[in-house]
């Protein structure tokens, strides 16, 4: 009993320092405040935070961050909540930090091509401040009307065209970083190199658990000259995959290489009216851009390569209309599947391009064993699907078997030479697949690097990287073929 009363006091305590700092509206503690931030997009997994704090400054950031500190109580940062990993998941004896009201974006510097700007300014929104310069900003999640660019950073996201472009990290110059205790950290530089270890690269991708962004100088790229698309119709899901290699086989690095399978082409199509082909096994979607000559002459090589690799049919955007309405289909895929099925589990896994055709197979047989369709939608070019398992949790014991099949794509990508996530993070989603991934030696190096900048282990923990005793844990159940499940966590 009287650690209960303790812990009570402590939280009392904490609000009360909140809202000494804070406005009231900006400190919540009611249950129905509370709800809105219970999980991400990965809604399969949900809890309510102990409190939540909307800061607008760094100093309160950093203020608040001291006061976690002191009292060592955990903090889980958020941003726009379009996360599909769980990583933005609270605790219920910790804090949710929301970064919500950063949405400011500081400068533009068409001169040195960058943009500064706050961790929830939305990531359309620098491309849309940029345009009057004839610039923007390359990584395009299919979340970029809503996802933050701090969310981003995150997770290292990456998009439609980041086969050309890169991913989040190959396109951030510098952050700004509340550490743990509260102190304001630059990390990187505006230029595209400083001395010392790569702390940027090491900040990308880390899932909150190393810092706080406040603040977030990104590069800009010049719009091309000309962009264009050429979509092309398979009758056979393997001979796209096989596609996909002949293109960057040919010495072409398209802007975006896309692929979707029969499913997910009829429910965009449904959605967006894209003029997409109903009947198609699978759709490629190839941008091309550059100078018009470039296009011009690349585009007569990739249709030549998707003709002789099998297509039923090759089409040419006509105009920017086509072009933009093409892609709107593909960007609208994940709502455009949520119309046909009660429920469904977006994957992330990354493999080697030469691999696609024996993953599609074998989805393809895991499908048929669990009974469960998957509508497939992924970043062909660089390998990073996106499986889309269609499930109803109302049903007893489908989630559970829809996790178990989503696990049996992960492995399965790691065991063709691949990785558990391209872009969607570890979070509380694989972070049993990260002992299948990596080898204990591997994972105490992980520890080690969080231990370096968060010795308490006050910064989202419990995510993203197992402990020892977990993966012994899930070494064991595989051998059982038990499940490691999250019983401290609200289901469906």
């Amino acid at each position: 009993m009287s650690e209960e009363v303790s812990k009570s006091s402590y939280k009392d305590q904490l609000i009360q320092a909140f809202q000494q700092l804070l406005p009231d509206e900006a400190v919540l503690t009611e249950a129905e405040d509370l709800r809105p931030f219970e999980c991400d997009g990965l809604s399969v997994y949900r809890r309510l935070p102990m409190v939540v704090v909307l800061p607008e400054t760094v100093e309160q950031v950093q203020s608040i961050m001291q006061l976690c500190h002191a009292a060592k109580v955990p903090v889980v940062a958020r941003g726009a909540g379009t996360g599909l990993s769980g990583g933005a998941l609270p605790l219920e004896d910790g804090v949710l930090l929301s970064l919500a009201k950063f949405k400011q974006i500081l400068n533009i510097d068409p001169q040195n091509a960058m943009a500064t700007v706050q961790p929830g300014v939305r990531n359309l929104a620098i491309s849309e401040a940029a345009a009057s310069h004839g610039l923007y900003y390359a990584p395009d999640p299919s979340s970029q009307i809503a996802c933050t660019i701090g969310g981003n950073v995150a997770e290292n996201s990456g998009g439609v065209h980041c086969l050309k472009y890169g991913l989040t990290v190959h396109n951030i110059l510098q952050l700004k970083i509340v550490t743990v205790d509260g102190e304001l950290l630059t990390i990187g530089s505006e230029t595209l190199d400083t001395p010392g270890y790569d702390l940027l690269a090491l900040m990308t991708g880390s899932e909150g658990m190393l810092g706080i962004f406040v603040e977030i100088t990104v590069k800009l790229l010049a719009k091309p000259e000309r962009a264009q698309v050429v979509l092309a119709a398979f009758n056979d899901v393997t001979k796209a995959g096989e596609a996909v290699g002949a293109i960057i086989a040919a010495g072409i690095i398209p802007a975006g290489l896309e692929m979707m399978d029969k499913l997910a082409i009829q429910a965009a199509e449904d959605f967006a009216h894209a003029g997409y082909p109903r009947d198609a096994a699978a759709i490629l979607l190839c941008e091309l851009d550059g100078s018009n000559a470039e296009v011009s002459e690349q585009i007569m090589i990739v249709r030549e390569v998707l003709k002789q690799s099998g297509a039923t049919e090759v089409r040419t955007a006509k105009d920017e209309t086509e072009r933009e309405l093409f892609w709107k289909g593909r960007k609208s895929a994940f709502p455009a599947v949520g119309r046909i099925s009660p429920d469904y589990y977006c994957m992330d896994g990354t493999i080697p391009r030469r691999q696609l055709p024996k993953v599609l197979a074998y989805m393809s047989q895991l499908s048929n064993e669990y009974d469960l369709a998957v509508a497939n939608v992924f970043h062909a070019g660089d390998g990073n699907l996106h499986p889309l398992i269609l499930f109803d949790a109302n049903k007893p014991g489908e989630l559970q078997r829809t996790e178990e099949f989503g696990r049996k794509i992960l492995e399965f990508c790691v065991k063709v030479g691949g990785t558990i996530t391209g872009e969607h993070g570890v979070g509380m989603e694989k972070i049993d697949q990260m002992c299948v991934q990596f080898q204990s030696a591997e994972l105490e190096q992980f520890h080690a690097i969080k231990n370096a900048f968060d010795p308490e282990t006050l910064l989202n923990p419990g995510k993203a990287v197992p402990t020892l005793h977990r993966c012994a844990e899930f070494g064991a159940m595989h051998v059982h073929n038990g499940e490691l499940a999250h019983p401290e966590l609200e289901r469906f």
